[in-house]
């Protein structure tokens, strides 16, 4: 994968999640995806978090297994 735009799913605590674009993300570990913003501190998360298409509904969580890692440090 190259560098795409992107849109990351991101957790809301109480107000829900939501989807953040201004993304651009390139392949990174085996199921795992770099995210890099300018206002960002760039980050390896799981490739469920990311979508690069726009979603339909920015509220709308995407499938979020069980025991989910966000982000690999």
């Amino acid at each position: 994968m190259k560098k795409e735009k992107a849109w990351v799913w991101f957790k809301g605590g109480l107000q829900g999640g939501y989807w953040e674009s201004g993304f651009m993300a390139s392949e990174s570990d085996a199921g795992f995806i770099l995210i890099e913003r300018a206002d960002f501190v760039s980050s390896r998360v799981a490739e469920w978090r990311v979508k690069l298409e726009p979603p339909q509904d920015e509220k709308q969580p995407p499938n979020i297994p069980e025991n989910p890692i966000w982000k690999l440090n």
